[in-house]
C-alpha cells in the first residue's frame, strides 16, 4: 500500500518554477561515462582517454551507468572499469553504479548490492543505487526500510529514480517516499529521470525546503536548463561533449549570457540522440565522438540498439556549430 505518513505539503497548483531560478550558482556535473567498442571488444584506450577528458574538463565521472551498458556488461568487464577508473582517478572522486540484475516478481537482493556496494568503495567511488524489480516493487515501508538497510554499508551514496522510458524496472517515487529517502543521513543525492519538468521542480522545491544540502541531479536529458532552477546533473547526454558542458556550467556561474546560445545547441543534441528509443543514445553517443576524433569506432555493446547511419549528417552539422561556439567562447 502507498505510504501517506510523510505526505508534501507542496500542492501542484502552488508551484512557481520562477521562484526556483538560480542565477550564477555553481553547478556540480556528473557525467555518465560511455564504454566504447572497437572490433567488437571494449575498446580500453578509448575509455582512458574519454575519462580523463572528463576529469580534465572538472566534471566528475560516473562509470558502470547505463551509459556505460551497466545491464549488459558481465561481472569481469565492471571489475576492469572499476579498476581503471580507480587507477585515473588518482584520488579524485568519481561515482559507480551498483547494478543487481533480477526479474519481474524477485526478492529484494541486498546481498548483490552490497557486494556492488563494497567493491566499488573498495575502488575509492561513489555507489549510485540502480533499481531493481526486487527493490520497485516493495510497497513503500519495505522500500524505504531496504534503502537504509544499503545506506548503512555506505559512507556515502546516491540513488536513482529512473523513467520506464530507460529502463523496466524502474520506478519514479512519491514525493512522499523521495522525502524520507532524501532524510537517509549519508544519502547526498539522488538522480531524477522521469524526462518531466514538473516532479523534478517538487523535488527542488521539497530540497529547498527540507534539507538544502541534499543535490538533486536532473537525468533530464530533454530538459538539461533544469541547472538553472537549481537542479545539478547526471546525463548521458554529457559524455557526448564534457568540455562543452563544462564551458556551459562555468558561463552560468559567472551570468555570461552566452549560457543559453551553448545550452541550447546542446539541448538539441540531445532531443535529436535521446528520441525513441531512448537507449540507443549510446549508439549516438559513440557517433557523436568518432566524428570529434576522441573514440575510433561508432560500434554499440552487443544487444544495444542503434541508430541508423544517417544520423551521422545530422550529428556532423551539431559538431561543427559545436566547435564554432566553443571556439567563440575562448
Amino acid at each position: 500500500m502507498p505510504d501517506t505518513q510523510h505526505s508534501s505539503t507542496l500542492a501542484t497548483t502552488e508551484l512557481d518554477p520562477t521562484q526556483l531560478l538560480t542565477p550564477r550558482r555553481k553547478i556540480t556535473g556528473i557525467s555518465a561515462i560511455l564504454l566504447p567498442m572497437h572490433d567488437d571488444e571494449v575498446d580500453w584506450q578509448g575509455f582512458d582517454a574519454h575519462l580523463e577528458r572528463t576529469f580534465d574538463a572538472g566534471l566528475m565521472p560516473a562509470v558502470n551507468m547505463d551509459t556505460g551498458y551497466a545491464n549488459l556488461i558481465d561481472e569481469a568487464t565492471r571489475a576492469t572499469v572499476l579498476g581503471r577508473s580507480q587507477q585515473l582517478a588518482q584520488g579524485r572522486p568519481f561515482v559507480a553504479g551498483v547494478f543487481v540484475g533480477d526479474q519481474p516478481g524477485a526478492t529484494f537482493e541486498a546481498d548483490g548490492y552490497r557486494r556492488g556496494i563494497d567493491q566499488i568503495q573498495q575502488h575509492g567511488g561513489t555507489p549510485i543505487f540502480f533499481q531493481s524489480y526486487g527493490l520497485v516493487e516493495l510497497a513503500d515501508d519495505p522500500l524505504v526500510e531496504a534503502y537504509q538497510t544499503l545506506a548503512a554499508e555506505c559512507e556515502s551514496f546516491l540513488f536513482f529514480e529512473l523513467g520506464q522510458v530507460f529502463a523496466p524496472f524502474g520506478r519514479i517515487y512519491s514525493l512522499d517516499v523521495y522525502e524520507r529517502l532524501m532524510r537517509i543521513p549519508n544519502a547526498i543525492g539522488a538522480k531524477h529521470s522521469s524526462l518531466h519538468r514538473l516532479p523534478e521542480w517538487e523535488r527542488l522545491e521539497l530540497r529547498n525546503r527540507v534539507r538544502p544540502e541534499f543535490k538533486v541531479f536532473t537525468g533530464n536529458d530533454l530538459a538539461i536548463d533544469m541547472v538553472m532552477y537549481g537542479s545539478d546533473y547526471l546525463l548521458g547526454l554529457s559524455t557526448f561533449a564534457p568540455d562543452a558542458f563544462a564551458r556551459r556550467d562555468a558561463m552560468w556561474e559567472a551570468g555570461d549570457p552566452r549560457f543559453y546560445e551553448l545550452n541550447d545547441l546542446l539541448q538539441y543534441l540531445g532531443c535529436f540522440t535521446f528520441r525513441d528509443p531512448a537507449p540507443a543514445y549510446k549508439h549516438s553517443a559513440a557517433m557523436f565522438l568518432k566524428l570529434r576524433g576522441m573514440l575510433q569506432s561508432n560500434q554499440t555493446y552487443p544487444g544495444s540498439p542503434e541508430r541508423p547511419p544517417s544520423d551521422v549528417d545530422v550529428l556532423s552539422c551539431i559538431e561543427k556549430d559545436l566547435c564554432r561556439l566553443m571556439e567563440e567562447s575562448r
